[in-house]
């Protein structure tokens, strides 16, 4: 069939459609960029992440700052942002602005972030209806009537809305670098905030190792399901696994009866029930990963085959170093064989693990939005690591090396996660590999020689407790690694979380260079005093050590702000544009090749 000749009138059309193109990136180029913030490793702690996500871990205070003229106060801009993330007027005894002043310095800093048309065109959607017009017409300078500032009423809903609006247009990106799961028990919570509508179209969310253990379990892996639960009783988080709808009756019932009189080792839950699950679980586990290593020799984890060994001990009597010595369910002739009752009880929790609603609804987020990285503005976000050698090379794994191992795995958890939705079976060995980056010594989630789970538990010298950390840090100290990645990934920099920054004991957020960055959330009570989140804006990237529980609680109870401290790694000359960034770069060629086609349509036109 021949191929039809555009006419005139869609020459023109599509010469129109070209020139809007081209203003519109042009324009865009031109932009500062969007404020990036960094979070990592929320852990389940879902009030905490609330808290402090309603300063915006800190922005709030510090595009206010930027925003408003140096006369206002630090008193004041503190007042102000009480206001924005309360998204309430109010006063207090000490001090207070009328609503007028509120409502122009609120203008004044949605005008400081809304740059040009497009800018505003985004949260125009998002705009109180009731109130379209005004605030449209405040965020454009035209005239509005004095009965908004006037009449309390209006004047609180239009300050509301105005508060609203900032919060949007302060939060251009939100980088999650994984660990949502584990030790908090609102992991639900910290999903729906981050999947909710007003916060979804900011987040860009890379995978952490706890993330893995839960997508495993979820897709089916038996030692992932017996371990997930085992970290979920360790921190005595029963009721979010009844949020889950897991019914863990019949496990109850084996624990009782296997050990009425309690456990030793060292359990570390505190409720006794849960001590005895930790235990029952741990044994499953241990068992169910063994057969794992086993049916996998190319994984190297022999070091983890722990039951023979632990079998041998209790047959010779040779107990002195153990801290437990009642193993019910240990079969001395066959170490890894699970009993009947324990086959039981997994089957029927792994069953209940993959058919959740409750639990698929979140692991939707996990594996549709979730990433092994992500870059923005020539930046690479990763959860731990890239698998490197002692020499500083990029690790083989899975006969792959860096960015290609990287795409390779992304590609394996989607499959998984499909098959996972559409119920069909899974491969055994995309699930055992699913193990093997949870705790496997090569992953880049994880970045230690082994985890050492059995030796905290039964062994007495602490010495064999100790997780001997690779070549990661060290090598992250070498210029030519650092090389190494800035070309493997087309990055200048790059930030990883889930190694802890120990501020007490002088430990840096950032390379000398500035290079490498590394944030943890410190949300879990562990961490707490050495959690940060970091901030990319137009003129500078820096940290912001968070609050702990404690400080906020504080805070809350003196009606005051939370003291923030920042820790300066970076300022630019010159405000950085989009044309500076990776999308910049994206966006130049889009426009070369558009400028291109309307150059034909010149000559063309001129021929005529």
């Amino acid at each position: 069939m021949p191929t039809r000749t555009p006419t005139v009138r869609q020459n023109i059309a599509r010469m129109h459609d070209i020139i809007r193109e081209l203003t519109e990136i042009e324009t865009r180029l031109d932009s500062f960029i969007d404020v990036t913030m960094w979070i990592s490793d929320p852990h389940g702690a879902g009030d905490r992440f609330v808290s402090i996500l309603k300063g915006r871990f800190g922005l709030v205070w510090r595009i206010c700052y930027e925003a408003l003229p140096k006369t206002f106060s630090d008193e004041k801009i503190e007042y102000l942002g009480r206001i924005i993330r309360r998204e309430k007027y109010f006063r207090t005894e000490t001090y207070a602005m009328e609503p007028q002043d509120v409502i122009s310095s609120l203008v004044r800093i949605i005008q400081y972030r809304v740059q040009n048309v497009a800018d505003f065109d985004l949260i125009r959607d998002n705009i109180n209806r009731d109130l379209k017009l005004v605030l449209e017409n405040l965020i454009l300078n035209y005239p509005v009537p004095n009965i908004i500032y006037e009449n309390a009423l209006i004047a609180g809903r239009v300050i509301s809305a105005l508060c609203k609006i900032v919060k949007q247009v302060i939060l251009g990106n939100l980088i999650v670098l994984g660990d949502i799961f584990d030790r908090g028990d609102e992991p639900d919570k910290i999903v729906r905030i981050l999947n909710s509508r007003e916060i979804r179209p900011y987040v860009k969310f890379v995978w952490g190792n706890h993330d893995i253990l839960w997508m495993g379990a979820a897709a089916g892996n038996r030692s992932m399901v017996a371990e997930a639960l085992r970290i979920s009783v360790r921190y005595d988080n029963l009721e979010f696994l009844g949020r889950l709808g897991i019914d863990l009756e019949a496990l109850i019932d084996l624990a009782e009866r296997l050990y009425p009189d309690g456990v030793g080792g060292n359990f570390k839950a505190k409720k006794e029930l849960s001590r005895k699950l930790e235990k029952t679980l741990a044994m499953i586990q241990f068992k169910l990963e063994e057969k794992t290593i086993r049916d996998n020799p190319d994984f190297g984890m022999e070091s983890r085959l722990w039951l023979d060994r632990l079998a041998d001990m209790l047959g010779k009597g040779d107990t002195a170093g153990l801290t437990d010595t009642y193993f019910p369910t240990l079969d001395l002739d066959d170490p890894p064989r699970l009993s009947d009752e324990e086959a039981g009880v997994i089957d029927d929790l792994a069953r209940q693990f993959t058919g959740s609603e409750r639990l698929k609804s979140i692991m939707r987020f996990f594996f549709d939005h979730g990433a092994m990285y992500h870059i923005n503005n020539y930046i690479l976000n990763i959860h731990a690591l890239i698998p490197s050698t002692a020499d500083g090379k990029f690790e083989e794994l899975l006969g792959r090396r860096g960015r290609e191992l990287f795409i390779h795995l992304q590609e394996m958890i989607k499959n998984i996660g499909n098959n996972y939705f559409e119920g069909r079976a899974q491969n055994e060995r995309e699930l055992a590999i699913m193990f093997y980056l949870w705790c496997g010594p090569k992953s880049p989630f994880f970045g230690k020689d082994a985890m050492k789970t059995f030796e905290r538990y039964f062994f007495i010298d602490k010495a064999t407790h100790k997780e001997k950390l690779l070549f990661w840090g060290e090598n992250l100290k070498k210029p030519e690694f650092m090389d190494l990645i800035m070309e493997e990934f087309e990055v200048k920099r790059i930030v990883y979380g889930h190694t802890p920054v120990d501020f007490k004991k002088g430990e840096k957020i950032a390379s000398a260079d500035g290079r490498a960055i590394n944030i943890d959330g410190g949300f879990s009570d562990a961490y707490l005093s050495r959690g940060h989140a970091l901030i990319h804006t137009p003129y500078s990237i820096y940290a912001i050590i968070l609050p702990t529980t404690q400080e906020i609680r504080e805070a809350r109870t003196k009606g005051e702000p939370v003291k923030l401290m920042v820790e300066t790694i970076d300022t630019f000359e010159a405000p950085l544009r989009v044309r500076d960034t990776y999308a910049g770069k994206r966006l130049k060629e889009k426009r070369n090749i558009l400028r291109k086609e309307l150059a034909e349509y010149q000559s063309a036109e001129d021929d005529s």
